[in-house]
């Protein structure tokens, strides 16, 4: 597809129209931001970024939005326009100047789909991008991975990856907490009752809101019966969490499995890739959960400038 200003110097655009100089400086095109899986070939006097991704649900966009929009606004504060392109200019170049609407105009990801769409009635951004967007807007227009809509967001982009899991990314998984002794002193730790080795810290919980709503999963959906019957007691009988340094070796190379103690080997929970269903009736994909009788809570006591853990 050409070239269609979607604001004043902003463009969006195909991969053709990205790589004919004649087009570019025409409309005084300076920098190009390509999203596509492979790098185009090199424009003389245009500035290049590239982000590869590939136009399928699956790809992640969202971690490099941020860059992505500082890299529009960049080219739109320079002396000409900046113009993402993808291969087709349909989806992730579309996707991507949605999210720089949202991050310099404000608007909602919806809105800013619609003004894009609006110049360029071809625009068709994949259900997975759209997503995307919408947990960009959610994290405030910022890709923050400390966020437990991140977090989860990461697992379930490697629990689609894969069929049999090998080597995953470190960044995955949080620090053991007994490799660090300082802890905020807001957080509670979680440790195995039988033995009291520290597992996870509660900014390792990924929680999810009651399955009693509609829910992705309709055909996992439970009954009306075992709903009730949890007398009003907490729903959740497990903490589902992010994998932790300790759990590698039992990760690696399958699907689903027990969740042991490391020290003790005590039955804490299990694992899925595939996903598991809560007591509450919500199903969580990927599904690290450890039952909540299990462990122990320790609120920790700032102590001076040390932190001792209050038994």
């Amino acid at each position: 597809g050409g070239m269609v200003p979607v604001l004043p110097g902003l463009y969006v655009g195909g991969a053709e129209s990205c790589s004919s100089p004649e087009a570019l400086s025409a409309a005084g095109v300076v920098a190009v931001l390509t999203v596509d899986a492979e790098e185009p070939p090199a424009v003389p006097g245009v500035r290049a970024m590239h982000v590869r991704a590939r136009d399928e649900p699956g790809a992640d966009l969202l971690s490099r939005l941020d860059e992505c929009a500082a890299a529009a606004r960049g080219g739109a504060a320079a002396d000409g326009p900046p113009l993402p392109c993808s291969h087709a200019g349909v989806s992730r170049s579309v996707a991507v100047v949605a999210a720089y609407l949202m991050k310099t105009q404000g608007l909602g990801w919806q809105e800013a789909l619609a003004a894009v769409r609006a110049a360029k009635p071809d625009a068709q951004v994949n259900p997975g991008f759209q997503g995307q967007l919408k947990l960009y807007e959610a994290m405030g227009c910022a890709v923050d991975t400390s966020s437990v809509l991140y977090k989860r967001y990461r697992l379930e982009m490697l629990s689609e990856r894969f069929s049999e899991p090998q080597d995953l990314p470190r960044e995955v998984f949080a620090v053991d907490p007994t490799t660090i002794c300082q802890t905020l002193n807001t957080e509670v730790l979680y440790r195995c009752r039988k033995c009291r080795r520290a597992l996870f810290r509660s900014s390792s919980i990924l929680s999810h809101t009651e399955g009693t709503g509609p829910t992705a999963f309709a055909h996992k959906r439970i009954t009306e019966s075992a709903r009730l019957s949890g007398n009003g007691q907490e729903k959740c009988t497990s903490y589902f969490i992010e994998p932790v340094q300790w759990m590698e070796p039992a990760l690696l190379g399958v699907m689903e499995g027990q969740l042991l103690c490391p020290k003790c080997t005590s039955k804490l929970g299990s694992f899925s890739w595939r996903g598991d269903q809560c007591s509450c009736g919500r199903w969580v994909t990927p599904a690290f959960q450890i039952h909540k009788s299990r462990v122990d809570e320790v609120r920790t006591l700032p102590v001076g400038n040390f932190q001792t853990a209050k038994t």
